[in-house]
């Protein structure tokens, strides 16, 4: 296994604090722009955005990762992810994220399971390992237990 891995992407300014980014190996490029509250345009991704995107999706493929190779079956899993960036002395930065992840499953029995692999992907996740923001988890675990179809009123 290789042990050095590089990801290229291309930014291109498209107008004062817009642009589009994009890569070779990807099909589709993205439209951003600064924030609103730094002069930039309103509903569009910001480099804030991407920022706490890249957090919050290796945190869900390190999790989707971790349960297929424990084998670990689960409804469904969502997380919303919140960056809170503050200005300091030196200027603005990212000073944490927070991950509220909802883990569904189906068996009272996996939610203790469930709740080791959601610490463990925050433990693990590549990106999440690579800021100096504080990342906090604050999980939630729903049991959506399925009731056997004698116990449905019809």
């Amino acid at each position: 296994m290789e042990t050095v891995h590089k990801y290229e992407v291309l930014a291109k300014a498209t107008r004062v604090r817009s642009g589009v980014v994009g890569s070779d190996s990807i099909a589709q490029p993205i439209h951003f722009s600064a924030p609103p509250e730094f002069a930039g345009e309103p509903r569009v991704w910001t480099p804030e955005h991407f920022f706490v995107a890249s957090v919050v999706t290796c945190f869900v493929s390190t999790f989707s990762s971790l349960a297929s190779l424990m084998k670990f079956s689960f409804v469904s899993l969502a997380v919303e992810a919140e960056g809170t960036l503050e200005k300091e002395v030196a200027g603005w930065k990212f000073t944490g994220i927070k991950l509220r992840p909802v883990l569904k499953v189906s068996e009272g029995k996996d939610s203790e399971r469930g709740a080791w692999l959601l610490n463990k992907a925050e433990q693990t996740c590549l990106i999440a390992r690579s800021v100096n923001a504080e990342i906090s988890l604050e999980p939630t675990i729903e049991c959506v237990c399925e009731r056997p179809l004698a116990e449905v009123a019809v």
